[in-house]
């Protein structure tokens, strides 16, 4: 059961994955005529992943949080550096270029964006407990 949790963070585009997951809602901050989230993406199929600094092998082309505002939005929803992003608003995120990513989280007529992601902390705890607590605030989804 160990391994059906351990490559989230490690995923192959286009392979079948089962990952442990935590919902994030985050309200866009109106600034102007813009809506801000606060924070910043790196990764995705078009882009190089050996230059990723969260793929643990160097081949992941996911979409990974780079960047958090202190204080802005996503920190305040509880978004974490290094969380690998696997839906945006119900939309998946793991075969998108860069591009498609961001225009996923940046559209101007949606004022809240809900995030599905994963992290090394919630895979790590699975593993350790191979189980999730009843009212732990994570789902299991698989993509």
């Amino acid at each position: 059961m160990s391994n059906l949790y351990g490559d989230a963070m490690s995923y192959v585009p286009g392979q079948p994955i089962a990952a442990v997951v935590e919902r994030v809602q985050i309200h866009k901050l109106q600034e102007r005529n813009n809506l801000i989230l606060g924070f910043s993406i790196g990764g995705g199929i078009d882009q190089d992943p050996g230059q990723n600094p969260f793929s643990e092998n160097k081949s992941d082309k996911g979409i990974y949080v780079t960047r958090i505002s202190p204080g802005g939005p996503a920190d305040k929803a509880g978004l974490m550096m290094g969380d690998k992003i696997m839906q945006v608003n119900g939309y998946d995120m793991t075969m998108v270029t860069h591009d498609q990513a961001r225009k996923k989280l940046t559209k101007k007529n949606e004022a809240v964006v809900r995030l599905l992601v994963t992290r090394k902390s919630l895979e790590e705890a699975v593993k350790q407990s191979m189980g999730v607590a009843p009212n732990c605030n994570t789902a299991t989804r698989h993509y």
